[in-house]
């Protein structure tokens, strides 16, 4: 039995956080598929990544361009959502046969939206209607503005992959959200059964900045993002065991499941498949790497997680006690992300306008 079965068996559902024209075209996406990944994530960086580094784009490009598509994002856009359809295609039969439960592709907003919510609803809705397809989810990030945004998506009926999210408090938010909009369209009487959503915690970054602010060989290096994770999975227990959520329940509705992001370890001192085998969670997705998913079909025990709330809290206090700011951490990481993604963004629509150049020349 290899790791990958062992997950499945635990009941964490396992998504690949990466997509490409190559990854698609070689058949080693489907080959993924058939060893047992049940969804794929996307994100800026992924496609700056797939789209500067890979000559499988330059065809598309010069066919768009001679029809008239000059515009560097509408040229990404392009792009990018055949390989989100292309992806969600070999992952139909993934949807059908767990009736929804699995079989998603997530596409990002593009990060220059990610603090205004009203331009944050018109692409993401905009993204929805071009797609047309029931197993994507369109990610949206957890700031500020985003969660009104996640509510309004929601009660358009659009899946929503909810990412950077750090903070526990930012979670309680955004569970807020969703069952908000969900509630909003039962209220209009609409349905709510086939809408997903996921809410997409960050780890081992977490781990990454917190390391460094504690004392060399405290014991907590290595505990912080594993412990705000299983604090966070409680969390979801415990608000879609509600009533509010019941209520919700009786019209069918699909608890927005958490999505464990950022796993690869960035630690070299860790095992590789620390931040898998630490949230071995029933019900919850973990999205990774290549790498990691490779090391966890190598390796992994895969057997679930021996969850502790008291221990976790424990670990928390224990930081803080000791001087650790874990607000101040979760807020720069989601500061920072949107900024990073913005600079990816950047980097893909100038190797877009690079490779125009280099034609039009």
């Amino acid at each position: 039995m290899n790791g990958i079965r062992r997950l499945r068996e635990s009941g964490v559902s396992i998504w690949l956080d990466t997509l490409s024209r190559d990854l698609l075209d070689s058949g080693d996406f489907a080959r993924l598929v058939r060893r047992g990944v049940t969804g794929a994530t996307s994100n800026p960086t992924i496609f700056a990544k797939a789209i500067s580094e890979s000559a499988a784009y330059d065809r598309q490009l010069r066919d768009l361009t001679a029809r008239g598509v000059h515009d560097a994002r509408e040229l990404f856009f392009a792009l990018a959502l055949d390989d989100v359809r292309a992806a969600a295609n070999q992952l139909r039969r993934v949807y059908d046969e767990t009736e929804g439960h699995d079989g998603y592709v997530s596409f990002e907003c593009t990060p220059d939206v990610a603090d205004d919510t009203a331009a944050t609803v018109e692409q993401a809705s905009a993204l929805w209607r071009r797609l047309h397809l029931p197993n994507v989810m369109i990610k949206v990030p957890a700031t500020r503005a985003g969660v009104a945004a996640i509510e309004e998506l929601t009660a358009r009926g659009v899946n929503v992959n909810v990412t950077l999210l750090f903070a526990l408090s930012r979670y309680d938010e955004v569970i807020d959200a969703y069952l908000t909009g969900l509630e909003r369209r039962v209220e209009r009487g609409q349905p709510i059964d086939r809408i997903a959503s996921v809410a997409s915690f960050f780890v081992s970054r977490i781990d990454a900045k917190a390391d460094g602010r504690l004392p060399a060989g405290s014991p907590l290096r290595g505990r912080i993002a594993v412990a705000n994770a299983r604090l966070a999975y409680r969390l979801y227990r415990q608000r879609f065991a509600a009533e509010r959520w019941r209520t919700l329940s009786a019209h069918r509705a699909r608890d927005q499941r958490p999505l464990w992001a950022s796993t690869g370890t960035k630690n070299p001192e860790y095992s590789d498949v620390l931040y898998v085998e630490q949230l071995v969670t029933p019900g919850a997705v973990n999205t990774m790497p290549l790498a990691t998913l490779n090391a966890v079909d190598d390796h992994a025990e895969g057997r679930a997680a021996d969850l502790d709330p008291v221990a976790d809290d424990r670990v928390l206090r224990e930081a803080r006690a000791g001087g650790l700011d874990l607000d101040a951490i979760t807020a720069a990481l989601e500061t920072e992300g949107v900024q990073a993604f913005q600079r990816s963004y950047d980097q893909l629509i100038a190797c877009i306008n690079e490779k125009l150049g280099v034609r039009e020349r």
